[in-house]
């Protein structure tokens, strides 16, 4: 098992950024909506129903990944600009 010591191949995209999410914030959000619309509007099995759920639920996580990646970015960006050299900073969060 000489070839399964060493690892040769290039990480999937995956493994370079789990935390990324696959579609864009914009993406997951026009989804969402429409799975939303889809639920309200009646007429579906149980069976769809649960299973568009089951999506709004992932595209809300993905939408929530998004959005707390760009509070991070924020937070630091805010830090690095508000940093009065004393060890304080005056950020609004």
């Amino acid at each position: 098992m000489a070839g399964s010591a060493k690892n040769t191949e290039e990480p999937t995209a995956e493994a370079q950024s789990p935390a990324e999410p696959e579609l864009s914030y914009e993406e997951a959000r026009e989804e969402l909506d429409s799975v939303v619309r889809r639920l309200e509007s009646g007429g579906l099995s149980l069976k769809e129903s649960l299973a568009l759920w089951e999506r709004g639920e992932q595209l809300a996580k993905t939408c929530e990944q998004w959005l707390e990646g760009a509070r991070a970015k924020l937070a630091v960006a805010m830090a690095e600009d508000t940093d009065n050299g004393d060890g304080t900073a005056d950020t609004p969060f």
